[in-house]
């Protein structure tokens, strides 16, 4: 399948409403929080149970003129990013990324009020260098290594879609991607107290995901909000502090604090909050469970499948105007 070289790639932008009616489409990853959540006999009350918890945590957060905690409401977008290789047409466009889009309703001032795009991430060509590229690598291994080159391809191709004139006609700013932090890294509380992200941690050393987000141009701090229990990564270009608003921070706090304490309550529903050097742990056992349905090991098989789908209809089809244009890229 020959594709021209000095053609460029472009993206379709699709969104759709993350409510309680919410159903996933045929594109979307099955492993992502939210439309994991989707899923099964007591989907509804899931999502419904979710948004509230959201809403509940940012009016915790943004308790100033807000005596009654009802002030705001968090409506999200999911943003489904579709790549063509031009000469292709839309009818072979690739599902690439998925993130989510928050906005905020002030019910004070009747206003909505645009959030942060990027909070949770969903890609197939990370899956696929995760779950199929990466173990590959490492079958026969001695020790546990990263292979050369591991992460260039998804990174440059995140970093032409953030840069491409489709991003700038949908998003204002650049996104912040929030994820939990490593178990397998030790943070250490630093003095440094932001009023909206709260207290900052460090880690010991870079993680892999770390590394891999550091490909994609996005370098990362660690922040525990108030009345948090564990420290969250923050993923971003340009400055985080002084980029966005106290209200489009929260958002996201809410919004993926939210998803940490469904998925991965060892660590972000523990009874017991995060001390000057904390090591999260998902054998951890005192934590508690929230009202909704998760299971958590059909989402680590999916990721293996979803990996493969990837490499079937994208990496092998396209593979060498893929190399050849990732070699080349510049930003």
């Amino acid at each position: 399948m020959q594709i021209a070289m000095n053609k460029e790639f472009d993206f379709n932008i699709k969104s759709i409403r993350f409510d309680e009616d919410y159903q996933p489409s045929e594109n979307t990853r099955i492993t992502t929080n939210f439309a994991n959540l989707a899923r099964g006999a007591n989907r509804q009350e899931n999502l419904r149970n979710a948004l509230k918890m959201i809403d509940n945590r940012f009016n915790a957060l943004a308790h100033w003129d807000n005596p009654k905690g009802d002030r705001y409401s968090v409506e999200i977008e999911i943003i489904s990013v579709e790549m063509n290789l031009n000469g292709e047409g839309n009818k072979n466009a690739f599902p690439l990324i998925e993130i989510l889009k928050t906005n905020i309703i002030d019910r004070v001032t009747n206003e909505r009020i645009e959030g942060i795009v990027g909070n949770n991430f969903s890609s197939y060509v990370r899956d696929y260098d995760f779950s199929v590229v990466l173990p590959e690598h490492n079958r026969n291994q001695a020790a546990f290594s990263i292979p050369a080159g591991f992460g260039d391809l998804h990174g440059n191709l995140f970093k032409y879609f953030v840069n491409s004139e489709s991003y700038k006609e949908h998003f204002s700013k650049a996104p912040v991607i929030c994820l939990s932090a490593s178990s397998s890294k030790t943070y250490l509380r630093t003095g440094n107290q932001h009023p909206v992200l709260g207290v900052e941690y460090l880690q010991n050393e870079f993680s892999s995901t770390d590394q891999y987000f550091e490909k994609m141009g996005l370098q990362v701090r660690y922040f525990m909000p108030a009345n948090s229990v564990a420290p969250l990564a923050f993923y971003f270009s340009g400055d985080l502090l002084r980029d966005y608003t106290d209200l489009e921070l929260i958002s996201t706090i809410s919004t993926m604090e939210t998803f940490q304490k469904i998925y991965r309550p060892e660590i972000y529903n523990a009874n017991s909050a995060a001390g000057a050097s904390y090591q999260p742990s998902l054998k951890h056992s005192d934590y508690s469970l929230t009202q909704i349905v998760y299971d958590r090991e059909e989402r680590s098989r999916m990721a293996v499948e979803q990996g493969k789908f990837a490499e079937e209809h994208f990496i092998k089809p396209y593979k060498t105007i893929l190399e050849q244009w990732s070699a080349n890229y510049v930003l």
